[in-house]
């Protein structure tokens, strides 16, 4: 391909990273996932990190440990837009919550806060927000909508690490946020995920969830269970259906590595954006609007509705000059099957997440410079035949 979904973000200090571990023959939740968590809550301006095994994982930690600590229980009721990855929506039913979900607004491609109140039911216990595609959401009225009706606000930030609103990091506005660092994502540790929250309750319920729901990992003064001082009986003593979501060693050490180049990673794929919204207007496509600062995962290209249904002659056009192409996240969850699976409603139409599902598609961005391969998107895009 010669313009890819992502970039190799790695050097020479990923890979001494690696070996440094292997030599230790320690492999997995030792020091190096422990200084990982320090720098990342140090970063984002949290006070408690968990790393996991994925992001996926991150969002499956952050929903168990509300329930379990019951500040969620089995039943309620979950605000969720319409349009993310798959792995937004099933933990909520994993563990038991119902999803209602809600359309989008067809400009941020975040959800239309414009439909938030009226989908609140009696049921309602929580909203999820998803930064999509690195794009912040409006916190300051989501917030306002969270107090004024007692929610809990819970942030998915897998695809936004870096971005920020009104000068604040997104993942630190909800009272956990997620995030991502697979392969294809802002940093990345080949697998990994990470919870962030300044609820000390909620950190230990994660520390508990992540390992099988022992107590080992547990601090002495823990305030959701009273060691013993016998470590023996402490090694293998369960409090809770917890599952196995641990990190490597050698991704922590590789985060710790990758944490250092964030701010420059997002500060050239913002130049990138400045650049592919400049190019863009060549053509009448539309693209998503930006709120806040975002760190802008990817480019979303959405076709006007003089072009509606003609997506796949601009898929084919890309293809043919070797550009990868993906849907926009997951497009209309509403439309995928697995959905079958989990218990849920929908609130009102899902107008413009049924439109992207149709009419819109993905391009990446990367961590250096992409005049060449953007300048190669652009014409493409101008030379489509319909």
């Amino acid at each position: 391909m010669i313009y890819s979904l992502s970039n190799d973000t790695w050097n020479e200090d990923e890979i001494k990273a690696v070996h440094d571990v292997i030599n230790s023959r320690h492999v997995t939740m030792g020091d190096y996932v422990k200084n990982y968590e320090n720098n990342f809550a140090e970063k984002f301006g949290g006070k408690y990190a968990v790393m996991s095994n994925s992001g996926s994982s991150a969002n499956l930690l952050a929903i168990a440990s509300l329930v379990y600590s019951g500040r969620l229980k089995k039943g309620d009721e979950v605000l969720v837009t319409a349009v993310s990855w798959s792995t937004t929506y099933f933990p909520l039913s994993q563990m038991g919550l119902k999803i209602r979900l809600i359309d989008i607004n067809i400009n941020t491609l975040n959800v239309d806060i414009s439909l938030l109140e009226d989908a609140i039911t009696d049921n309602t216990k929580a909203i999820m927000t998803v930064n999509l595609l690195g794009n912040p959401n409006n916190y300051k009225d989501i917030k306002n909508i969270c107090q004024r009706y007692k929610l809990i606000l819970l942030e998915d930030n897998c695809e936004s690490m870096g971005a920020s609103y009104d000068g604040k990091m997104t993942g630190t506005f909800g009272i956990i946020g997620t995030y991502s660092t697979y392969y294809s994502h802002h940093l990345c540790t080949m697998e990994g995920g990470m919870c962030l929250t300044d609820d000390k309750e909620l950190y230990e319920y994660m520390l508990s969830i992540r390992s099988h729901g022992w107590t080992r990992h547990l601090p002495v003064s823990s305030s959701i269970y009273k060691k013993q001082k016998d470590s023996f009986y402490e090694n293998f003593n369960f409090i809770m259906p917890g599952f196995n979501l641990r990190p490597l060693e050698i991704e922590a050490a590789i985060g710790i590595e990758q944490l250092k180049k964030l701010d420059n990673i997002i500060r050239q794929r913002r130049k990138n954006a400045e650049y592919f919204i400049n190019g863009i207007k060549e053509t009448d496509l539309l693209v998503q609007k930006e709120i806040g600062i975002s760190s802008w995962f990817g480019f979303a290209i959405i076709l006007p509705p003089n072009k509606a249904g003609y997506r796949k002659n601009y898929i084919e056009a890309l293809a043919l000059a070797q550009i990868e192409t993906r849907p926009i996240v997951a497009g209309n969850f509403a439309k995928q099957r697995a959905l079958d699976y989990l218990d849920y409603s929908i609130f009102g139409n899902l107008i413009n997440a049924d439109y992207i599902h149709e009419n819109g598609f993905f391009v990446g961005n990367h961590s250096v410079n992409m005049k060449e391969e953007i300048d190669l998107l652009i014409n493409t895009l101008k030379a489509v035949i319909f």
